[in-house]
């Protein structure tokens, strides 16, 4: 009966993923399963529905401890038993048999199963390490034994998996990809931030991102990528099967040469929405090969974070033609370039045009002066929908907060966060237009709801 129950649930579609359901809650006669696709299915339904009072279909957490199904072939169920309903076999009188033939049925199974009980069964000596033994290839076994030790728990049990600092050394990188490829991983987010990651390792992870997994982020911060290694990783992003979402890759010694491929990841069909780029000399010709990413229609990135770039009026040209045209980035980080008054300017004809729906402006250190804050009060006056803006370490002096105060009292302006908190302390404001701004944000009340000068 197991055999058919398990063959059944791979099979047919109509087998529901709830959550936990409560059996004495339950009481389905063995019609709810006439709808299957096959006998099989049909014959271990109403079995299992006359043995636990309700339709197996409804639930992910099947019960069937104190051996409510009787004598058991464990033979049969190793090749066919489903473990997405399977979760509580204690009392069972599991012998070290059952226990080799529980880890063959994880291994040749796609599983779901997240909690496994077992008490009150007898594993004998090898029992309990052969149960351990499910996953799909020996590489798999020995990264997710390797990593058990040196993270204290097992990998199978986490979604974020943190190997900073170069916990993995270079020969086990092709391990771990059997390991986040197979499919009891749960890792949605890796950080392999500090690692001395070569061209090698870097072609090891495209396969990972290049296969159906469940991973959504990445971050691979301080890690010396160089070009090449960011080429091998943008090969596994185009894949069509690649559902990673954020990918970070601040200060990894890339140059100018790696934008042109980062770009044709965004012109392709990727889900790809944060691409973090801080520290890196990409330069106004890099980001103007990013920009022609960003433009393509099918780009669906919403947060790009440039600071630190090296970046001059140049690139805001070339972002501000995104502007005009990107209608999913919804935050911009231009923080520590050497942008200037002109590069405001130039930013200004994407801000306010009406394709924009920017909602994030960062800024700060940007060699910013009074002059650059009447080009963002006309901004703050138009039709935008810019929430927060930042403009820490600028020297805007009194006139320039004058400026932007004019643009805040504009009732068409939508900023909620207004960040000067740096602006004080280096240029000693005039209390006049301190309180200016707190002026403001009392009278427009649904408006500025936080401003820090």
């Amino acid at each position: 009966m197991f055999c058919l129950l398990s063959w059944a649930c791979k099979k047919d579609e109509s087998c529901k993923r709830h959550t936990i359901v409560k059996l004495s809650y339950l009481k389905f006669s063995s019609t709810s399963c006439r709808f299957l696709k096959s006998p099989a299915a049909q014959e271990a339904c109403d079995h299992l529905t006359k043995v636990l009072g309700t339709s197996p279909l409804l639930l992910t957490e099947l019960d069937l401890s104190e051996d409510k199904l009787g004598d058991l072939d464990w033979e049969k169920l190793s090749l066919n038993v489903t473990f997405s309903f399977l979760s509580r076999l204690s009392e069972c009188g599991i012998t070290e048999e059952g226990y080799k033939s529980l880890a063959s049925a994880l291994r040749s199974n796609p599983s779901h199963l997240i909690e496994l009980d077992l008490t009150g069964n007898d594993p004998g000596q090898s029992g309990v390490k052969t149960s351990c033994r499910f996953l799909k290839s020996p590489a798999a076994q020995e990264a997710c034994d390797h990593l058990t030790k040196v993270l204290g728990t097992s990998p199978l049990l986490l979604t974020e998996l943190d190997l900073s600092e170069d916990k993995l050394r270079d020969p086990e990188w092709e391990k771990l990809s059997a390991l986040l490829i197979d499919s009891h991983s749960k890792v949605e987010k890796m950080k392999l931030n500090n690692c001395k990651l070569t061209e090698k390792s870097c072609s090891v992870l495209a396969t990972v991102l290049s296969s159906k997994t469940i991973l959504k982020e990445m971050n691979l911060n301080n890690s010396r990528l160089l070009d090449s290694g960011v080429k091998e990783i943008c090969e596994g992003l185009k894949n069509p099967v690649c559902e990673l979402e954020i990918l970070k890759l601040n200060n990894c010694k890339r140059t100018e040469k790696s934008c042109q491929v980062l770009a044709t990841v965004l012109s392709s069909k990727t889900i790809l929405k944060e691409m973090n780029l801080n520290n890196s000399h990409l330069l106004d010709s890099g980001v103007k090969e990013i920009c022609e990413g960003l433009k393509n229609p099918v780009c669906e990135l919403k947060i790009l974070n440039l600071r630190k770039c090296g970046l001059t009026e140049k690139s805001c040209s070339a972002l501000a033609t995104v502007l005009r045209s990107n209608s999913s980035l919804k935050e911009l980080d231009m923080s520590n370039n050497n942008l200037q008054d002109s590069g405001v300017k130039k930013l200004q004809t994407g801000l306010e045009n009406t394709n924009c729906t920017l909602k994030k402006l960062r800024l700060n250190n940007c060699e910013l002066t009074e002059k650059s804050c009447s080009v963002l009060a006309t901004v703050l006056s138009s039709k935008t929908i810019l929430k927060e803006m930042n403009l820490n370490n600028s020297r805007l002096l009194d006139s320039g907060v004058k400026e932007i105060c004019e643009g805040l009292k504009n009732p068409v302006c939508e900023l909620k966060i207004l960040n000067m908190s740096k602006i004080i302390k280096i240029m000693k404001l005039k209390q006049f237009n301190i309180n200016l701004l707190k002026v403001y944000m009392l009278k427009n009340n649904n408006l500025l709801t936080q401003c820090f000068p």
